[in-house]
């Protein structure tokens, strides 16, 4: 200790942490805890949302849950229809079909099935130095391969993760049949959804046009 007064017995401290430790000296370690967070209306630790419209099953019944930031932002942007919900439905709460949603928000609301899980690593080894402990980091992939799950360990390793991987989490081969979707709503929420995809590309091809003849 530079500057020692004297006055504090440093190495038999140092002698006595080598010995018995010290109290909470470990503090953090990052988990998905569903119940908890299900409490407090939090999503699972540092997770990405598994889907932003699922069913939560309790003692007393069952009930819908839907992600409380999408909810908000439809609802501003006058986008919250019957259309929507049940658009969130047959996507298995994905809002990447959502007619009329801008870009930025369907890449703010990417379910884990729809984030590139080298992300999910990259950040884990960010909050590492943060983590005296180490991470309950989940991986998804909805079809898993050994080649991708070597790939992944050995990214992990490389980036000095402690745990690779805590659960590996997979999506069935078949699908539930949806029984509460409205086929025929459905059908013209693609079309419409089509219609607004090709307006909006024929409108960045105009653009682009303008650019081209201006010579900017």
């Amino acid at each position: 200790v530079p500057h020692a007064s004297g006055r504090w017995d440093w190495p038999a401290l140092r002698r006595r942490l080598r010995q018995h430790g010290l109290r909470n000296s470990l503090l953090t370690a990052p988990m998905p805890t569903a119940t908890t967070a299900q409490i407090l209306g939090n999503n699972e630790s540092f997770e990405p949302f598994t889907s932003n419209m699922y069913t939560r099953r309790v003692l007393a019944g069952e009930f819908v849950v839907v992600n409380k930031y999408l909810l908000r932002d439809l609802v501003a942007r006058g986008l919250w229809t019957p259309a929507a919900r049940n658009q969130l439905l047959a996507d298995q709460g994905s809002v990447q079909n959502l007619p009329g949603l801008p870009a930025e928000l369907k890449a703010l609301y990417k379910t884990v099935w729809e984030v590139k899980q080298r992300h999910v690593v990259d950040l884990a080894a960010d909050r590492g130095p943060f983590v005296d402990q180490s991470q309950s980091m989940n991986v998804h992939f909805a079809q898993p391969t050994a080649a991708k799950l070597t790939a992944m360990h050995f990214y992990a390793w490389r980036r000095g993760l402690k745990t690779g991987m805590y659960y590996l989490r997979t999506k069935p081969k078949a699908d539930a049949i949806q029984f509460t979707v409205d086929q025929a709503s459905l059908k013209d929420a693609r079309a419409e959804n089509e219609m607004l995809t090709q307006k909006l590309k024929q409108a960045e091809g105009e653009r682009e046009e303008e650019c081209t003849t201006c010579s900017a």
